[in-house]
Protein backbone atom coordinates (compact mmCIF):
# COMPACT_ATOMS: atom_id res chain seq x y z
CA UNK A 1 0.00 0.00 0.00
CA UNK A 2 2.40 2.01 1.39
CA UNK A 3 4.96 1.32 -1.97
CA UNK A 4 2.17 2.43 -4.60
CA UNK A 5 1.16 5.38 -2.98
CA UNK A 6 4.96 6.53 -3.47
CA UNK A 7 4.77 4.97 -7.03
CA UNK A 8 1.73 7.63 -7.35
CA UNK A 9 3.07 10.59 -6.37
CA UNK A 10 6.07 9.92 -7.77
CA UNK A 11 4.44 9.69 -11.12
CA UNK A 12 1.95 12.91 -10.27
CA UNK A 13 5.63 14.81 -9.79
CA UNK A 14 7.16 13.84 -12.83
CA UNK A 15 4.16 15.05 -15.21
CA UNK A 16 4.05 18.35 -13.15
CA UNK A 17 8.15 18.54 -13.91
CA UNK A 18 7.17 17.48 -17.34
CA UNK A 19 4.48 20.08 -17.49
CA UNK A 20 6.63 22.86 -15.64
CA UNK A 21 9.43 22.01 -18.49
CA UNK A 22 7.16 22.24 -21.77
CA UNK A 23 5.46 26.08 -20.44
CA UNK A 24 9.15 26.99 -19.90
CA UNK A 25 10.17 25.63 -23.63
CA UNK A 26 7.01 27.54 -24.72
CA UNK A 27 7.99 30.53 -22.99
CA UNK A 28 11.56 30.61 -24.43
CA UNK A 29 10.01 30.47 -27.38
CA UNK A 30 7.13 32.73 -27.60
CA UNK A 31 9.84 35.11 -25.77
CA UNK A 32 12.34 34.89 -28.65
CA UNK A 33 9.46 35.75 -31.21
CA UNK A 34 8.45 38.76 -29.99
CA UNK A 35 12.49 39.87 -28.67
CA UNK A 36 13.19 38.81 -32.44
CA UNK A 37 10.07 40.93 -33.75
CA UNK A 38 10.61 43.58 -31.82
CA UNK A 39 14.33 43.43 -33.07
CA UNK A 40 13.07 43.83 -36.53
CA UNK A 41 10.74 46.50 -36.31
CA UNK A 42 13.11 48.94 -36.42
CA UNK A 43 14.68 47.15 -39.13
CA UNK A 44 11.84 47.40 -41.26
CA UNK A 45 11.90 51.07 -40.25
CA UNK A 46 15.07 51.62 -41.24
CA UNK A 47 14.07 50.00 -44.54
CA UNK A 48 11.22 52.08 -45.67
CA UNK A 49 13.20 55.04 -44.86
CA UNK A 50 16.04 53.96 -46.91
CA UNK A 51 13.34 53.02 -50.02
CA UNK A 52 12.10 56.42 -49.33
CA UNK A 53 15.42 58.25 -49.85
CA UNK A 54 16.01 56.14 -52.71
CA UNK A 55 12.35 57.57 -54.35
CA UNK A 56 13.46 61.14 -53.50
CA UNK A 57 17.04 60.73 -54.87
CA UNK A 58 15.73 59.89 -58.16
CA UNK A 59 13.15 62.45 -58.12
CA UNK A 60 15.51 65.02 -57.36
CA UNK A 61 18.15 63.63 -59.72
CA UNK A 62 15.74 64.05 -62.52
CA UNK A 63 14.45 67.67 -61.03
CA UNK A 64 19.11 68.75 -61.18
CA UNK A 65 19.38 67.11 -64.41
CA UNK A 66 16.35 69.60 -66.07
CA UNK A 67 17.74 72.43 -63.82
CA UNK A 68 21.27 71.73 -65.49
CA UNK A 69 19.78 70.97 -69.03
CA UNK A 70 18.17 74.58 -68.60
CA UNK A 71 20.88 75.90 -67.07
CA UNK A 72 23.38 74.68 -70.23
CA UNK A 73 21.46 75.95 -72.85
CA UNK A 74 23.25 78.84 -75.02
CA UNK A 75 21.59 82.36 -75.07
CA UNK A 76 19.38 82.95 -78.36
CA UNK A 77 20.74 85.02 -80.89
CA UNK A 78 19.23 88.70 -80.65
CA UNK A 79 18.43 88.38 -84.04
CA UNK A 80 16.43 84.65 -84.25
CA UNK A 81 17.09 82.57 -87.28
CA UNK A 82 13.23 82.07 -87.49
CA UNK A 83 12.55 86.08 -88.20
CA UNK A 84 10.11 86.57 -91.73
CA UNK A 85 10.15 90.03 -91.98
CA UNK A 86 7.75 91.53 -92.99
CA UNK A 87 4.16 89.41 -93.14
CA UNK A 88 0.51 89.71 -94.71
CA UNK A 89 -2.19 89.95 -91.73
CA UNK A 90 -5.00 87.77 -92.88
CA UNK A 91 -8.03 87.96 -90.59
CA UNK A 92 -10.29 84.72 -90.59
CA UNK A 93 -13.82 86.23 -89.78
CA UNK A 94 -15.26 83.04 -87.76
CA UNK A 95 -12.07 82.37 -85.48
CA UNK A 96 -12.00 81.30 -82.61
CA UNK A 97 -10.41 80.35 -79.48
CA UNK A 98 -9.89 77.38 -79.94
CA UNK A 99 -8.65 77.48 -83.26
CA UNK A 100 -6.22 79.52 -81.51
CA UNK A 101 -4.93 77.54 -78.91
CA UNK A 102 -4.33 74.55 -81.01
CA UNK A 103 -2.18 76.59 -83.51
CA UNK A 104 0.12 77.09 -80.38
CA UNK A 105 0.45 73.77 -78.66
CA UNK A 106 3.47 75.02 -76.41
CA UNK A 107 1.58 77.81 -75.10
CA UNK A 108 0.39 77.00 -71.54
CA UNK A 109 -1.78 79.65 -69.92
CA UNK A 110 -0.39 82.71 -72.04
CA UNK A 111 3.07 81.61 -71.90
CA UNK A 112 6.07 80.24 -73.45
CA UNK A 113 9.41 79.62 -73.65
CA UNK A 114 11.86 78.63 -76.39
CA UNK A 115 12.98 74.68 -75.83
CA UNK A 116 16.06 75.25 -78.15
CA UNK A 117 18.31 78.27 -76.19
CA UNK A 118 17.67 80.51 -73.04
CA UNK A 119 15.67 83.79 -73.96
CA UNK A 120 17.70 86.71 -73.73
CA UNK A 121 14.59 88.40 -72.03
CA UNK A 122 11.49 87.59 -70.31
CA UNK A 123 8.65 89.95 -71.87
CA UNK A 124 5.17 90.59 -70.25
CA UNK A 125 2.40 91.70 -72.80
CA UNK A 126 -0.40 93.90 -71.01
CA UNK A 127 -3.45 93.95 -72.92
CA UNK A 128 -6.14 96.51 -71.72
CA UNK A 129 -9.72 95.32 -72.78
CA UNK A 130 -13.18 96.05 -73.12
CA UNK A 131 -15.93 94.89 -75.55
CA UNK A 132 -13.17 94.13 -78.15
CA UNK A 133 -13.42 90.34 -78.19
CA UNK A 134 -12.78 90.18 -82.04
CA UNK A 135 -9.56 92.40 -82.05
CA UNK A 136 -8.69 90.70 -79.42
CA UNK A 137 -8.72 86.92 -81.34
CA UNK A 138 -6.78 88.78 -84.23
CA UNK A 139 -4.22 90.34 -82.06
CA UNK A 140 -3.81 86.87 -80.24
CA UNK A 141 -3.59 84.66 -83.32
CA UNK A 142 -0.58 86.49 -84.86
CA UNK A 143 0.93 87.67 -81.49
CA UNK A 144 1.62 84.14 -80.60
CA UNK A 145 3.90 82.71 -83.60
CA UNK A 146 5.56 86.25 -83.93
CA UNK A 147 6.84 86.18 -80.48
CA UNK A 148 7.93 82.55 -80.47
CA UNK A 149 10.01 83.85 -83.93
CA UNK A 150 11.64 85.95 -81.83
CA UNK A 151 12.78 82.93 -79.59
CA UNK A 152 11.11 84.93 -76.19
CA UNK A 153 10.06 84.05 -73.09
CA UNK A 154 6.69 85.38 -73.08
CA UNK A 155 3.42 85.88 -71.14
CA UNK A 156 0.61 87.35 -72.30
CA UNK A 157 -1.99 88.68 -69.55
CA UNK A 158 -5.43 90.46 -70.34
CA UNK A 159 -6.60 92.73 -67.83
CA UNK A 160 -10.73 93.57 -68.64
CA UNK A 161 -12.47 96.45 -67.26
CA UNK A 162 -15.95 95.33 -66.43
CA UNK A 163 -19.03 97.83 -66.20
CA UNK A 164 -19.87 101.14 -68.15
CA UNK A 165 -17.49 103.56 -66.83
CA UNK A 166 -15.00 104.92 -68.84
CA UNK A 167 -12.64 103.00 -70.10
CA UNK A 168 -8.91 103.66 -68.20
CA UNK A 169 -6.16 101.92 -70.03
CA UNK A 170 -3.42 103.70 -68.26
CA UNK A 171 -5.14 102.23 -64.56
CA UNK A 172 -5.80 98.65 -66.03
CA UNK A 173 -2.07 98.58 -67.46
CA UNK A 174 -0.80 99.53 -63.58
CA UNK A 175 -2.75 96.95 -62.61
CA UNK A 176 -1.66 94.44 -65.03
CA UNK A 177 1.90 95.20 -64.32
CA UNK A 178 1.32 94.29 -60.70
CA UNK A 179 -0.57 91.27 -61.13
CA UNK A 180 2.46 90.17 -63.78
CA UNK A 181 4.75 90.20 -61.23
CA UNK A 182 3.04 88.19 -58.78
CA UNK A 183 4.08 85.26 -61.50
CA UNK A 184 7.17 86.14 -62.39
CA UNK A 185 10.30 88.60 -62.29
CA UNK A 186 9.79 89.98 -65.65
CA UNK A 187 12.39 91.62 -67.35
CA UNK A 188 10.72 93.67 -69.96
CA UNK A 189 7.09 94.90 -70.27
CA UNK A 190 4.83 95.47 -72.98
CA UNK A 191 2.03 97.65 -73.23
CA UNK A 192 -0.24 96.90 -75.91
CA UNK A 193 -3.68 98.50 -77.22
CA UNK A 194 -5.90 95.55 -78.21
CA UNK A 195 -6.13 96.92 -81.70
CA UNK A 196 -3.03 96.97 -82.87
CA UNK A 197 -1.20 93.88 -84.64
CA UNK A 198 2.64 93.64 -85.43
CA UNK A 199 2.91 92.79 -89.06
CA UNK A 200 7.08 92.82 -88.93
CA UNK A 201 8.99 90.46 -86.88
CA UNK A 202 12.06 92.11 -87.17
CA UNK A 203 10.56 95.03 -84.83
CA UNK A 204 11.37 93.35 -81.49
CA UNK A 205 9.02 92.93 -78.56
CA UNK A 206 11.94 93.95 -76.21
CA UNK A 207 13.18 96.39 -74.06
CA UNK A 208 16.61 98.53 -74.73
CA UNK A 209 18.17 100.85 -72.33
CA UNK A 210 15.56 103.68 -72.94
CA UNK A 211 11.36 103.30 -73.13
CA UNK A 212 10.91 101.99 -76.62
CA UNK A 213 8.06 103.00 -78.71
CA UNK A 214 7.13 99.59 -81.07
CA UNK A 215 4.92 101.31 -83.42
CA UNK A 216 6.46 103.26 -85.90
CA UNK A 217 3.27 103.30 -88.06
CA UNK A 218 -0.14 102.20 -88.70
CA UNK A 219 -2.10 101.05 -91.85
CA UNK A 220 -4.50 103.70 -90.74
CA UNK A 221 -2.64 106.91 -90.64
CA UNK A 222 -0.74 105.68 -94.11
CA UNK A 223 1.93 103.98 -91.64
CA UNK A 224 2.58 107.34 -90.00
CA UNK A 225 2.22 108.41 -86.69
CA UNK A 226 -0.68 109.81 -85.49
CA UNK A 227 1.59 113.32 -84.53
CA UNK A 228 4.97 114.36 -83.81
CA UNK A 229 6.26 112.78 -80.49
CA UNK A 230 2.80 110.41 -79.93
CA UNK A 231 4.12 107.34 -78.00
CA UNK A 232 1.38 105.23 -77.34
CA UNK A 233 -0.51 101.99 -78.73
CA UNK A 234 2.57 99.29 -78.25
CA UNK A 235 5.34 100.40 -76.01
CA UNK A 236 8.50 98.87 -74.03
CA UNK A 237 9.47 99.24 -70.35
CA UNK A 238 11.67 97.30 -68.37
CA UNK A 239 11.11 97.45 -64.46
CA UNK A 240 13.77 100.01 -64.02
CA UNK A 241 12.30 102.57 -66.26
CA UNK A 242 8.32 101.63 -65.42
CA UNK A 243 9.44 102.86 -61.92
CA UNK A 244 11.26 105.78 -63.35
CA UNK A 245 7.94 107.00 -65.20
Amino acid sequence: MGFNLHFHLSYKLRLLLLFTLCLTVVGWATSNYFVGAIQEIPKAKDFMANFKAIALGKEETLTNEASMKKAELDNCPYISPDLRGQSKLIFKPDLTLEEVQAKNPKVHRGRYRPEECKALQRVAILIPHRNREKHLMYLLEHLHPFLQRQQLEYGIYIIHQAGTKKFNRAKLLNVGYLEALKEENWDCFIFHDVDLVPENDYNLYMCEDQPKHLVVGRNSTGYRLRYSGYFGGVTALSRQQFFKG
